[in-house]
């Protein structure tokens, strides 16, 4: 069975910088592709990046520039380096992988 835990949110400052990690159990992360999704109260989960097999990856608009999604295979952990942070980015961070979900992490960011 897989798991996937999220770690890393917390709350910070407006400009300020967090790095969220999702390791897995059962899952390893360098067959996959592997995303991050926020969500919002009311609002529809939102796909933020995605980081292929081949390690290419891919940015939502919104936090194209201030993102940066790797992967560490040794340690079978994907990792979401988030810079310049705004208001607008709280949300729940959920990392994802086929058809496994994370429980999510609470990223909130002061203005």
């Amino acid at each position: 069975q897989v798991q996937l835990v999220e770690s890393g949110g917390g709350l910070v400052q407006t400009g300020g910088s967090l790095r969220l990690s999702c390791s897995a159990s059962g899952r390893i992360f360098s067959f996959f592709a592997t995303d991050w999704y926020r969500q919002t109260e009311g609002k529809q989960r939102e796909l933020v990046a995605t980081i292929t097999p081949a390690g290419n990856s891919y940015y939502n608009d919104s936090m194209k520039g201030r993102l940066s999604i790797s992967r560490d295979n040794a340690n079978n952990t994907v990792y979401q380096q988030m810079n310049r942070l705004e208001p607008e980015d709280t949300a729940v961070y959920y990392c994802h992988s086929e058809t496994a979900w994370g429980q999510g992490t609470q990223v909130t960011v002061s203005s």
